[in-house]
């Protein structure tokens, strides 16, 4: 026999070859690692839920900015019938109109894929953007809380 055969393959007369794992073990392995999935999940999603508010200040910041490039170029903000899509598409009203200010129009959704709100004017404001959030609706604290435009 070669040595290969004597690593390799078990030996059949008087002797059982021991290899691989018991059921016993392979429980065990799986019981630790529900455990460490348990311990990391909520966590995890903690982190998801602070980076979505991240990605729509961050958004809303992006917007203000193409906001205030159209202002420039026309001389007014879009009125709140307009809304943000005349950053991206030529309004039919023309005008001076030198964009598109967003290159991507599918963008006017937050990170929770509700549609921001535009007004303009708005209370003491020029414009508003407004998200509502987690919960999508008017109000809430925590990661529900609306998030607004400066």
């Amino acid at each position: 026999m070669t040595s290969f055969e004597q690593r390799f393959i078990p030996k059949v007369r008087g002797q059982a070859a021991v290899e691989g794992f018991t059921l016993v073990e392979l429980l065990v392995v799986l019981a630790i690692i529900g455990l460490i999935a348990a311990l990391a999940t909520p966590q995890v999603l903690r982190y998801l839920d602070s980076a979505k508010v991240d990605t729509t200040k961050a958004q809303i910041k992006n917007f203000e900015g193409a906001l205030e490039l159209y202002y420039i170029d026309t001389g007014r903000y879009p009125s709140t019938e307009e809304g943000l899509a005349v950053l991206a598409s030529r309004p039919s009203s023309g005008g001076a109109w030198n964009g598109p200010y967003i290159k991507n129009a599918g963008t006017f959704v937050d990170a929770w894929n509700t549609p921001y709100q535009y007004r303009s004017p708005a209370d003491d404001k020029p414009f508003q953007i407004l998200s509502f959030g987690r919960d999508r609706k008017m109000g809430g604290s925590g990661q529900d809380a609306d998030l607004l435009s400066n």
